[in-house]
């Protein structure tokens, strides 16, 4: 067992996305998903790094052939006993056991968190665009540079530890290692990525925007407000200004 697997053994990926903060990414992640499937019916979706299926079992649900690969085992086991609609395997996002040309939609929603190197990332994306069909579309996520800077080394408070371990550049871009479990990323990189894979960008979004940095705000809103609020980052997160503060960010690409 690695340690991303020891790490996931004991972390609750439910309790994230059931949190105020969790539903917003939820809530726009699920609205632009639908709108790169629209009307279609019975889509062969693959969910890669899917955790414990909250996005898969929400697509079976609508009808749509789910296949999740999940690289935690009791995550998968988690995914089987939720729906018995999804073909749940364990596996891994940069080998991943399909034919080419599988797959009408791929969600690639966890990888790239904890895929350290540019090769990796790109390794990741590019099994995504072997196994999706021509005009196919694959939605990513990535955690974004200056979250982890405003939150972890100013709001609290290791900016010192974080210069003592070499972990900051002189631009102030993370500097992950293999041993770390996160890897954070700016627009460039996200960029880069899509440039040297070859697919063709369909939309940007700052999914969840300013959300984790007010997390006390959010959670005091009533419920009437927290819905409200819900519509006004669906209303923002396509702001290129406000794009590289969000926590997570959602490309979505296409396979031509």
């Amino acid at each position: 067992m690695n340690e991303l697997e020891k790490y996931y053994n004991k972390f609750n990926e439910d309790k994230r996305l059931l949190s105020r903060h969790g539903q917003v990414e939820f809530f726009v992640a699920n609205h632009y998903i639908d709108e790169v499937i629209g009307e279609r019916k019975e889509l062969d979706i693959l969910d890669v790094g899917a955790g414990t299926g909250r996005y898969s079992v929400r697509l079976a649900e609508l009808g749509h052939n789910v296949t999740a690969v999940e690289l935690v085992n009791k995550n998968v086991s988690q995914i089987k006993m939720k729906s018995n609609k999804i073909v749940a395997k364990q596996g891994d996002a940069v080998n991943l056991k399909f034919k080419d040309n599988s797959f009408d939609v791929v969600l690639l929603f966890g990888p790239q968190y904890h895929l350290i190197s540019h090769e990796e990332k790109l390794q990741a994306l590019n099994e995504a665009k072997r196994v999706v069909r021509p005009n196919g579309h694959i939605l990513i996520m990535y955690l974004m540079n200056e979250y982890a800077v405003i939150t972890y080394a100013f709001k609290e408070g290791n900016l010192k530890k974080c210069l003592a371990e070499n972990k900051l550049d002189e631009n102030f871009q993370t500097i992950t290692n293999k041993e770390d479990l996160y890897s954070y990323v700016r627009l460039e990189e996200i960029n880069k990525l899509k440039d040297e894979s070859g697919l063709e960008r369909v939309k940007i979004i700052g999914v969840d925007g300013a959300t984790d940095y007010i997390r006390p705000v959010i959670n005091k809103l009533d419920d009437e407000d927290f819905e409200v609020y819900k519509k006004y980052q669906l209303s923002i997160c396509e702001r290129p200004e406000l794009m590289g503060a969000s926590s997570h960010i959602m490309d979505i690409l296409t396979k031509k």
